[in-house]
């Protein structure tokens, strides 16, 4: 095995190197495969200079370049599928309702209130998506743990990633 010397680079500095390739991009210098790979190439180094190494054959930016903090903006609580899934169980409910009026209706009396074996199942199995995080988007905790949980089936001896 061999020991690269130097430095170890921090998470705070592999950002800051892609983000200058991202300038790079910007400014023609690289096409997007050839950044794709330098990206690549930036998380898998280990020391700062493995990390020179990608920018050797760029120029110097002007400014420096820091990676800007990802900010969250408080958007939608739910995924924009589950928000789909739920306007399409509120328009089921509400035709097999109307149907179900109707025809109380016509027959002079209330019948028998069979949307409930439409409704009662559909929005108990959305609630539980809801509230478990079953089918979690892409980035959340529930997600990440998914997705580790189910490489070690792929690969039962890799390590889990921790990105803090």
């Amino acid at each position: 095995m061999e020991i690269t010397p130097g430095t170890r680079a921090s998470d705070a500095e592999r950002n800051a190197i892609v983000a200058q390739l991202g300038t790079h991009l910007a400014d023609g210098r690289l096409d997007l495969g050839e950044y794709d790979l330098r990206v690549a190439k930036v998380y898998a180094t280990t020391t700062r200079d493995q990390l020179d190494v990608v920018l050797a054959d760029l120029p110097p930016l002007t400014k420096p370049q820091t990676a800007a903090a990802v900010e969250r903006k408080p958007g939608p609580r739910f995924p924009v599928w589950q928000r789909i899934e739920a306007g399409s169980w509120l328009g089921v409910s509400v035709i097999v309702l109307v149907i179900w009026g109707l025809v109380s209706l016509t027959a002079g009396e209330l019948t028998y209130f069979w949307p409930m074996w439409v409704i009662g199942p559909w929005g108990a199995v959305l609630l539980f998506r809801v509230l478990t995080g079953w089918e979690a988007a892409p980035g959340t905790e529930t997600h990440i743990k998914r997705m580790i949980k189910d490489s070690k089936h792929i690969n039962p001896h890799a390590k889990p990633h921790d990105p803090h």
